[in-house]
């Protein structure tokens, strides 16, 4: 795996993940990016973490028992998710994983590829996006460009102040104990 800066050629590239990068190109904001392998776990996610120079952030998104309300949650990789804790932050009782189809449909993303990045595809404003204290702390932020085959490593200053009023979605801090 080896750092780079900026948007790669497209070739080969899913026109999701293409789409990531232009848009970011379009707000100015710069990223340095690494390609591998899927990652589908965290565990796969710590020698990314290292070429990065980050721990890359754990993105869940789930859904009330309905199947009416969507969650992005944004949390540090090494906190334990405690669903009741979060329920009680953002009334909504019985909140669970959404599926496969749901991810698609509002994110036009894959399981083990989620990420901040897919609210750019979710022009509906569908999703409500969670971000934990802890993580808002941090000067950078990891995730995927809407594949699990590359990372990117961007200011958090960015994700918030160019591209969640790009895709015109504000967020929701949280604070998750994990104990």
């Amino acid at each position: 795996m080896e750092l780079k800066n900026g948007r790669p050629q497209p070739n080969g590239r899913q026109p999701r993940e293409i789409r990531v990068y232009d848009f970011l190109g379009s707000l100015g904001v710069e990223y340095q990016r690494v390609d591998h392998e899927r990652a589908e776990t965290m565990e796969a996610c710590k020698a990314i973490d290292e070429v990065l120079g980050i721990e890359m952030c754990k993105n869940l998104f789930l859904c009330n028992r309905q199947k009416t309300k969507f969650y992005l949650l944004l949390m540090p990789a090494g906190k334990p998710f405690k669903t009741k804790e979060l329920s009680a932050q953002i009334n909504s009782a019985r909140l669970s994983f959404a599926g496969e189809d749901s991810m698609v449909e509002y994110l036009d993303i894959h399981p083990g590829a989620v990420s901040v990045m897919g609210l750019m595809n979710d022009s509906e404003n569908a999703v409500t996006l969670l971000i934990d204290d802890d993580l808002l702390k941090d000067e950078f932020l990891g995730c995927h460009p809407c594949v699990n085959t590359s990372s990117l490593k961007l200011k958090m200053s960015d994700v918030l102040e160019k591209f969640l009023p790009a895709v015109k979605h504000a967020y929701t801090a949280v604070k998750l104990i994990g104990e």
